[in-house]
């Protein structure tokens, strides 16, 4: 499982004309479903992106949680962290997971997050969607859940 994550002042993500999810100071979560995943995955991933120091403290080094800052989180499913571009210059998406197992842990992770208290927005899973943001820092940060 791969998390492409960006420290966010805002984001917001649009589908169908509508926004159906919006955050200020916290995380934007491109989460991607690889083949074979499973629940393990998703305690690595949850646990990691919970307590990654990546939130400045008052000394301005990045030592902070996005638990610590009270921020919230924007989860949009993104199956082209799967990509492979080794062969000529047309992706293969391969191995990204089947649309319904990888929709059963994408709403598995979402669950999750909720569980531990912080609040989580979230885009609408295989839709096509407008993503907008301000990245902070810039911080942006791939999690891939088979480096653990």
């Amino acid at each position: 499982m791969k998390a492409l994550l960006q420290r966010v002042s805002n984001a917001q993500v649009e589908a169908e004309g509508k926004i159906v999810g919006s955050i200020q100071n916290g995380l934007l979560v491109f989460l991607c479903v690889v083949k074979n995943d499973s629940f393990s995955d998703i305690d690595y991933l949850v646990k990691k992106i919970l307590a990654l120091r990546i939130f400045e403290d008052t000394q301005g080094t990045m030592n902070c949680s996005v638990t610590d800052v009270q921020g919230a989180l924007l989860v949009v499913s993104q199956f082209t962290l799967s990509a492979s571009t080794r062969k000529g210059n047309r992706p293969s998406f391969s191995a990204a997971e089947a649309t319904d197992q990888a929709k059963v842990l994408y709403e598995r992770f979402i669950k999750d997050l909720r569980n531990s208290g912080i609040p989580v927005q979230e885009g609408i899973f295989g839709a096509s969607m407008a993503v907008s943001l301000v990245n902070e820092g810039p911080v942006t940060i791939m999690l891939d859940s088979r480096e653990s």
